[in-house]
């Protein structure tokens, strides 16, 4: 019975191994199974549990055992992790880096359990896509806790030097790697965009310096930094690792900060710290929309908290979404369906209550906001449009939808819209008397302005002529007019009005 017994369990283990492969993956030179990283070298070395599971499987045919050779094998886990922290742990593959500023890093991450409190709430939603990313390109796990450390896990945060998002991109390097940027989204607080870029990125950098800390001091600091360091501690015969390089204070602190991250999580009884239960399953799921739709609506059909929709869509930081542009939201798992049944029996009018409009031409906020009727206060807070600028011809705003329209924002507009501002020219009215022979032409010429304008200030033809000592009425902007009043100049300006009006101009 013995004997039948550790037979049937060999069976079932050869069974489980065949169940785990994956035919058509390419795999990693002498790692059977192992699927190959997408840039990184072949030749590199990646670290990872599973790799070390795949090169535990036995080739070759079946052969039977004897009772003495069982305690031999090793015994690999039969059921996956229960809870997301147990995933992380079991996939940490980076060597630790031991240096006290990990000490003082962990210090002050455990003298501060508030902060990981809430840290670690909010990574809820997203550490399980991150996870199932970081596996499936098979690198490490550690990298699932960056954003720990670039954002808090908060996907609106925008640093002072304007990096953005969860995992903070620069909007060049976001651009780089696909990461859209316009008047209607922002992929670097995208959920699902930014973790993509973010990994292709660190696999590049991994690539490049075949180190896990140097591809995350590039990342903090750039490639053509860390480069350049290593460079020069080659030439002056100096070591090249993380530890070795001069770097800025923040760099040299970006390491210290993950590994005290990552011995938290490893240890969080030895540091006294509580992470929250994180169930081992999908947060969210991906539901297409067909529509333009406003974002409370949304929000609403799918039953689920304003602020928690958003949390799941950050790159929608307007009140509508442009399905042209953005095609799918992230909603929690048990209310995709809910949305799905809620949005096809909507009958209560059009799902979007705003639309695209393409300024003609360059125009005031005032002129703009009469041609879409709106108030000017409303137009610039929803455009975002500070005083004193000017709406540059073909700039995309956000305008309110008619009850008859029935076409959406189409994708080129979605996906090429951006507001283009100017400074307002800001000018005065002013009267100058007219020289000898003066004509509209040589008095707009004198002043550097639009001749049309001229004689539509004075009521007269473009073609017409003053006489000597007319008083012609012009708007100068206010520091050409200034100057003229300080210089008291001969052509005799006289300010009639120090009210300033608003001329637009065509640029």
């Amino acid at each position: 019975m013995t004997q039948h017994f550790l037979h049937a369990i060999l069976l079932c283990a050869v069974f489980l191994a065949g169940c785990a492969s994956k035919p058509g993956v390419p795999s990693v030179p002498g790692v059977p199974g192992v699927p190959s990283v997408p840039g990184v070298p072949d030749n590199a070395v990646v670290a990872s549990p599973m790799a070390t599971q795949a090169s535990e499987i036995p080739g070759g045919p079946l052969q039977s055992i004897t009772p003495g050779q069982v305690g031999g094998f090793k015994i690999a886990h039969a059921e996956p992790p229960k809870e997301l922290w147990d995933r992380i742990r079991r996939g940490f593959a980076m060597p630790d880096l031991q240096d006290t500023l990990v000490t003082d890093r962990e210090q002050w991450y455990s003298s501060r359990p508030d902060y990981i409190q809430r840290m670690t709430e909010r990574s809820s939603k997203y550490l399980f896509h991150i996870v199932e990313e970081l596996e499936r390109r098979q690198m490490p796990t550690e990298l699932a806790l960056l954003p720990f450390i670039e954002s808090a896990f908060n996907p609106q945060a925008v640093s002072s030097a304007k990096a953005a998002g969860m995992w903070q991109f620069m909007p060049a390097t976001g651009k780089y790697f696909d990461l859209k940027q316009n008047a209607f989204r922002d992929d670097r607080r995208d959920v699902l965009a930014s973790t993509r870029a973010a990994l292709d990125y660190l696999q590049k950098l991994y690539g490049m310096f075949g180190d896990w800390h140097l591809a995350l001091a590039a990342y903090n600091w750039g490639e053509g930094s860390v480069g350049r360091a290593i460079a020069r501690n080659k030439k002056a015969g100096l070591g090249t690792g993380y530890l070795d390089l001069n770097m800025p204070a923040e760099t040299r602190l970006y390491v210290p900060k993950l590994q005290a991250v990552k011995n938290i999580v490893a240890n969080p009884q030895g540091f006294r710290a509580e992470l929250p239960l994180i169930a081992n399953h999908p947060y969210f799921q991906q539901v297409q929309l067909s529509r333009d739709i406003d974002v409370a609506l949304a929000a609403k059909l799918a039953d689920v908290a304003i602020d928690d929709f958003k949390a799941l869509n950050p790159s929608a930081h307007r009140p509508v979404i442009i399905a042209s542009g953005t095609p799918q939201i992230l909603l929690p798992w048990d209310n995709a369906l809910v949305f799905q049944r809620n949005f096809d029996a909507y009958q209560q009018g059009q799902y979007a209550s705003w639309t695209a409009w393409k300024a003609p031409t360059t125009l005031s906020v005032s002129e703009a906001a009469k041609r879409v009727g709106m108030s000017e206060n409303d137009l610039r807070t929803i455009n975002n449009i500070p005083p004193r600028m000017l709406i540059k011809a073909g700039s995309t705003l956000l305008v309110p939808r008619s009850a008859k329209m029935e076409v959406d924002v189409a994708s080129h507009v979605a996906d090429n819209a951006r507001v283009d501002l100017a400074p307002e020219i800001v000018t005065r009215r002013t009267t100058v008397k007219a020289r000898k022979g003066e004509t509209v032409a040589s008095m707009a010429k004198r002043y550097g302005l639009s001749p049309v304008n001229v004689a539509e200030w004075n009521r007269i033809g473009a073609a017409s002529a003053f006489k000597a000592g007319q008083q012609v009425v012009l708007f100068l902007p206010v520091k050409t007019s200034t100057g003229h009043l300080a210089a008291k100049s001969k052509a005799g300006v006289k300010p009639v009005s120090r009210k300033p009006v608003v001329q637009t101009k065509k640029r």
